[in-house]
């Protein structure tokens, strides 16, 4: 595993958010950020520091809640504009002008909010199976776990029931697959093994997603002319073709959409096509 160091910061609401500092790379060029989804944490892009630590700075943050990062009192404040603010504040306090910004799934929303409220910042974007558009499948399916309490004697255990649960989002993962997303997404807890989030990000999900849907097109609009990659699990249920197609249709000559064979939402940078479409992505930034 590629070397680093755990680091925190304050949030502008006194929260003690953690992040990984994968030091070393060219500081001449943006560092790579990387915002995971829902439920996940930091360690979900171990296969991008893997790659590019030393040639690129990576960091990869656990949005509050998550991982190393404490939890909200208020749960109301498990929302994308929460999550941008945190961010923005990281870069602020490293003194970062722009980085290159690699979200899965929630982290591919805020980095579009992020692209919205502050374009500057974007020096190139990931949106990994993500888009201004979801299909109610997906949400659907997430609400059936999202939130819910569970507890396994160890990481197998843990990873036969993710393997048992959602078998056919990876359907090539073999045990040791399982296990490594276990240990990715649980964390041990007095000897038991347990998600490694704060359940109560549940309600604000189910909330949002109960009331009207907002445009979030116009969001897009901020990623043009800038290098930008898309990636599509082909399985998703999340992320439709036609949502992809759209978007690099309205994002133009910069955009490259990567369809990840046998994948569902979302790719997990264990794939090599995922991996390739990170490294044309810095090539254009490091040449733009």
């Amino acid at each position: 595993m590629a070397s680093f160091e755990d680091r925190n910061y304050n949030s502008a609401d006194g929260l003690r958010l953690h992040y990984r500092d994968y030091a070393g790379g060219d500081h001449d060029q943006p560092p790579i950020l990387c915002l995971p989804g829902l439920t996940r944490n930091a360690r979900d892009f171990e296969p991008i520091a893997e790659r590019f630590a030393g040639e690129w700075r990576v960091l990869a943050l656990d949005f509050r809640g998550r991982g190393g990062s404490a939890a909200d009192p208020e749960p109301a404040r498990y929302m994308p504009a929460t999550y941008a603010r945190d961010v923005i504040k990281l870069l602020d306090q490293l003194g970062i002008a722009d980085a290159v910004f690699v979200g899965t799934s929630l982290g591919g929303l805020v980095t579009m909010l992020i692209g919205a409220m502050e374009e500057e910042r974007i020096a190139g974007a990931l949106l990994n199976d993500i888009g201004p558009e979801v299909s109610p499948e997906g949400i659907e399916r997430i609400r059936t776990y999202v939130g819910k309490a569970a507890e396994w004697p160890d990481f197998a255990a843990a990873a036969a029931s993710f393997a048992e649960r959602t078998g056919d989002v990876y359907p090539n993962w073999q045990a040791a697959d399982w296990e490594r997303f276990a240990r990715r997404t649980c964390r041990e807890d007095n000897g038991r093994v347990v998600p490694d989030y704060d359940l109560a990000i549940a309600q604000p999900f189910a909330d949002a997603n109960d009331a009207t849907q907002p445009n979030l097109w116009p969001w897009l609009e901020h990623l043009k002319g800038k290098p930008v990659a898309i990636l599509r699990g082909a399985l998703s249920d999340l992320f439709s073709a036609a949502t992809a197609d759209r978007m690099v249709a309205e994002l133009g000559d910069n955009a490259e959409l990567v369809t990840v064979p046998d994948v569902g939402h979302a790719p997990s940078f264990d794939e090599p096509e995922s991996i390739a479409a990170v490294e044309r992505l810095l090539a254009k930034v490091a040449n733009s």
